[in-house]
């Protein structure tokens, strides 16, 4: 006998518990993508707790599942970008709070796309850490010539994985994170519980993915990190102190100058061969005809030793134009007081050293007069020469975060890296500690060993293998001496820089849905009914 149709009601109320089903899976899936983002910002300085990025894309995985539509993936990207990064980049909003927001949604969004832009099925294991890895290495180039901030793979910068960074960069770095919190997570042979229950199948792709992770973490573990010179230099970081979230135009550069002219008089002759002091501690018109040269050189000669000091000079305005600009560098004076080398600051911070499309967000009522000239942007290697012949790969504050800056100075010979710095315009020490593991991210990328010095915090030294030593306080004054060895050779990433890995990054994407067009194609259609 055929069973009665069921009542319209009751096939109502039973379609309407389904979409209500459908409905709270699909709020649960977004809320969980929200989370695992969130649990990758707090792998992020100044939470630091570094296997929470891989917990986080695991459970990004578990959100997104086999199969997810297209608006599903596109949302839940970005919930998973917006729960990392706008922690991540909290440090923006005292800077300026609609920049903050529209950045973290831009780049959120970029996570949405590449979440739309992997395949569903077995091959997303392999798509998604290399279309979210992507992502993240275009942040590095654009907008404004890249905004690298609270990236992954600042996060390993304390983890076992840092290692990696000396054979591919943050690229390689990011891509192991991706691909291990993927894998964790997607169709493997080691399917975790939490997977199993949503019906995760075992795949040999996962298995491809681990085995790619294997390789790479050995090939890490032999490759080569440079070699001591068998010179070694003892460096001073001078650390003036004062208080943080001050603007220039709010301060009194005297005060500034005062403040390590204090700090360096407890330097004991002979102490040191160099003395480090922070980005534009002075602040003058022209240097070489400044009182700053000269006591700068008074005290070279009473330690006996040259100075690397940050200036800012007045760049006088262009006919018709009502404002100059200014110049960001780095100095070396000599026991003579002579300048004897320097370096002009080329990646200038957007919204920071200058505005761009100034004259739009003016139109439109932005505070563009917080900065009110732009720094005109240098262009010579990233070298300083020392008197005695050293040379020094500089990277001034915001060039840290770019590891093309520090590759620039060591190929042109820098024996150990300089970062001088000014984090005192921010709040808090979210932007100064992932500042931090940017150096040793770039010690290690680069073999070299770095000096960090900031005139409020922090200031360090990092080794070639990246350990901090001897990190300062926010605000204090402090003097802080290192004897580091002076360094040769080169890295892998040094050497190949990062092209190589955004090209087979592509190459797994496009790889991943060739592969799934080919077998598509070679399943035989379903015979007609």
């Amino acid at each position: 006998m055929s069973r009665p149709a069921p009542a319209p009601s009751a096939s109502r109320a039973s379609s309407g518990a389904a979409s209500r089903a459908v409905s709270r899976a699909n709020v649960a899936a977004a809320a969980l993508s929200l989370g695992a983002g969130f649990l990758v910002a707090l792998s992020l300085p100044p939470w630091g707790f570094w296997p929470l990025a891989i917990v986080g894309v695991a459970l990004f995985e578990v959100s997104l599942g086999e199969s997810p539509t297209a608006r599903q993936r596109f949302v839940r990207g970005l919930l998973f970008g917006a729960g990392w990064l706008f922690p991540g980049m909290g440090w923006m909003w005292f800077l300026t709070a609609p920049g903050y927001v529209v950045v973290g949604l831009m780049f959120a969004s970029l996570h949405g796309l590449a979440a739309l832009a992997s395949p569903t099925g077995p091959w997303r294991v392999i798509a998604r850490p290399a279309a979210h890895t992507l992502v993240e290495a275009l942040r590095l180039v654009v907008p404004f010539g890249g905004v690298p901030l609270a990236t992954l793979a600042i996060g390993q910068a304390a983890g076992p994985l840092l290692g990696v960074a000396r054979v591919g960069g943050v690229l390689l770095l990011t891509w192991v994170v991706f691909q291990l919190g993927f894998a964790l997570a997607g169709p493997s042979p080691y399917v975790p519980q939490m997977a199993k229950r949503r019906g995760a199948r075992t795949e040999r792709h996962g298995a491809i993915a681990f085995l790619a992770i294997l390789v790479v973490l050995a090939v890490a573990a032999i490759a080569p990190s440079g070699s001591d010179t068998g010179r070694t230099f003892r460096v001073a970081i001078v650390q003036g102190g004062g208080p943080q979230g001050t603007l220039a135009i709010e301060t009194n550069s005297r005060d500034v100058v005062d403040r390590h002219l204090a700090a360096t008089a407890t330097i004991e002759p002979g102490s040191a061969d160099l003395v480090l002091w922070p980005e534009n501690v002075i602040d003058v018109a022209t240097f070489v005809d400044s009182v700053e040269l000269q006591e700068i050189a008074a005290e070279a000669r009473r330690i006996g030793a040259p100075f690397a000091v940050g200036i800012t000079e007045d760049v006088p305005p262009s006919p018709g134009a009502e404002l100059g600009g200014f110049i960001n560098a780095q100095v070396v004076v000599d026991l003579d007081g002579r300048v004897v080398s320097r370096f002009e600051k080329v990646r200038r911070v957007p919204f920071g050293e200058y505005v761009p499309l100034r004259g739009l967000l003016e139109a439109v009522g932005a505070p563009v007069d917080q900065i009110p000239r732009d720094a005109v942007a240098g262009s010579e290697p990233a070298v300083l020469e020392l008197p005695d012949g050293t040379t020094v790969a500089v990277a001034i504050s915001w060039e840290i975060f770019f590891g093309s800056r520090v590759r620039d100075g060591v190929g042109n010979g820098g024996e150990f890296v300089m970062n001088p710095t000014n984090g005192s315009s921010y709040t808090g020490t979210v932007l100064q500690t992932q500042q931090v593991a940017s150096s040793r991210l770039r010690a290690v990328e680069s073999g070299r060993w770095v000096t960090q010095a900031a005139p409020t915090g922090f200031s360090a030294f990092v080794s070639p293998d990246g350990e901090v030593f001897q990190r300062t306080s926010v605000s204090e004054q402090a003097v802080i001496t290192q004897e580091i060895a002076l360094r040769t050779g080169t890295t892998w990433y040094r050497a190949l820089g990062d092209w190589p890995f955004w090209l087979l990054l592509l190459a797994a994407l496009g790889g991943s849905h060739l592969a799934i067009r080919r077998s598509r194609a070679a399943t035989p259609a379903a015979p007609a009914g």
